[in-house]
């Protein structure tokens, strides 16, 4: 869907990559072996987001890194959009508040790092999570968004084991003190 409303798909390829998740930074050369497209190509995209103020640069030795820019206007905006394209919102609204014994949930593997995967791998930290109920509603969603969700169900003591070890996690849902709240 994405693909119809913005045609460039170096520019669909580094929205992915820095709003989806905003911690994402990289630079030239390493956007060229993750898109396999020129470096041209993608110094104009980069070039055109900075100019635009979506894209902040900072150089660290002889490379140029680029992040999102969190305070632009529209940041929040065009990373929902991201979300819903990929299905991130179907995910949490039909599978995960619905779950119960849920803490937190997490995006991991190619999404997690801001690329794009027919596979959206979650994982889900929490205690007696009714694992019929979840394969049902995963074989909803799946068709809805049309992409294999793939989910490994952790304790909280095993979760702080694997986030040390895999930085790109990205939190999608989590429930505090009895108060469910969306990240």
């Amino acid at each position: 869907m994405l693909n119809t409303l913005i045609t460039g798909k170096t520019r669909i390829k580094l929205l992915l990559k820095f709003f989806l998740n905003s911690n994402t930074t990289s630079y030239l050369r390493d956007l060229e072996s993750d898109f396999g497209d020129s470096t041209n190509a993608i110094r104009l995209e980069l070039n055109r987001f900075e100019q635009a103020g979506l894209l902040n640069s900072q150089v660290k030795g002889n490379k140029k890194v680029f992040k999102a820019n969190t305070g632009h206007p529209l940041f929040h905006e065009l990373q929902s959009i991201i979300m819903k394209t990929i299905g991130f919102d179907q995910i949490v609204e039909r599978i995960i508040r619905r779950l119960g014994g849920l803490e937190r949930a997490y995006v991991t593997g190619s999404f997690a790092k801001g690329n794009d995967s027919r596979i959206i791998d979650l994982m889900l930290v929490g205690s007696e999570i009714d694992r019929e109920y979840l394969l049902r509603k995963v074989d909803q969603v799946e068709e809805l968004i049309h992409r294999k969700v793939r989910y490994l169900i952790v304790n909280p003591e095993e979760a702080t084991a694997y986030l040390q070890e895999h930085e790109e996690a990205l939190l999608l849902y989590q429930v505090a003190e009895g108060v469910t709240s969306d990240a």
